[in-house]
């Protein structure tokens, strides 16, 4: 863990405020649905990554577990 994020911390309730009037300010009121649906296909996206890889590695266990049965029988 970097030694900034233990330093700094996580954002408070007041500190959450100010980033969203922040980014309502930058992105105005009609951009930030736009903003917000592409969070979403990223994480989303991410996510479906994350699952892919993680059926790839478990097939790859599986299929080495089969490869040494067949061996022993």
């Amino acid at each position: 863990m970097s030694p900034l994020f233990l330093i700094l911390g996580m954002p408070g309730g007041s500190e959450w405020l100010l980033i969203f009037f922040a980014v309502l300010l930058l992105f105005g009121g009609k951009k930030i649905p736009e903003l917000m649906r592409g969070v979403g296909r990223g994480i989303r996206e991410f996510n479906d990554a994350r699952n892919k890889v993680s059926t790839e590695i478990e097939e790859g266990v599986n299929n080495k577990e089969k490869k040494e049965l067949e061996k022993t029988n």
